[in-house]
């Protein structure tokens, strides 16, 4: 019986590297490329529906997306006039932007969705109470998408026990392993 080497720092840091981009390989692997994930909105609420809208963004926003530089942790979606818009979302422009154009990584961004959708959200946050998130940034097609999900508040004793459960599957793949 031969014993399986022992793992140098380098495998450690490998698999470890795997682990964190299960998520952006999931996705890419659904046809669209992830540009931002809101790992914290999953932990604060519980996802009930999601939606695919589309941005309306300017020139550099887009340059700025392409290279990654986008973040929409503390993001957060308001329904206003018919309209859908995108708050707090930060895409910070690129040093090398043009002297003409005077970029604001924080400004208000319109989300383009169908009225149908739109409407059935309205009812849903006014009536039933429920908050917009964003979950995720991406490519889809060359167009840039944003993952919004229908959420509803996490108590603190959901969050310890949906960390509970994490923490008990981890556990169970150890035993299974060995």
């Amino acid at each position: 019986m031969d014993a399986a080497p022992p793992r140098s720092d380098l495998a450690r840091n490998d698999v470890a590297h795997m682990s964190k981009n299960k998520d952006r390989q999931s996705a890419e692997a659904a046809g669209r490329k992830l540009i931002a994930l809101n790992k914290k909105a999953r932990h604060d609420y519980f996802i009930d529906e999601t939606y695919e809208a589309g941005l309306a963004l300017e020139g550099w926003e887009v340059k700025a997306l392409r290279s990654g530089r986008a973040q929409i942790k503390e993001g957060y979606v308001l329904l206003k006039g018919n309209e859908a818009w995108l708050f707090g979302a930060h895409i910070s422009p690129l040093p090398s932007a043009s002297t003409h154009v005077s970029p604001d990584p924080a400004r208000t961004r319109k989300l383009l969705m169908h009225r149908r959708q739109i409407d059935n959200l309205i009812g849903l946050v006014e009536r039933k109470g429920y908050a917009l998130v964003p979950l995720a940034l991406y490519w889809k097609k060359g167009k840039a998408k944003l993952e919004i999900g229908l959420a509803r508040g996490k108590k603190k004793y959901d969050k310890r026990a949906t960390e509970k459960d994490r923490d008990w599957q981890r556990q169970k793949e150890r035993i299974l392993k060995k």
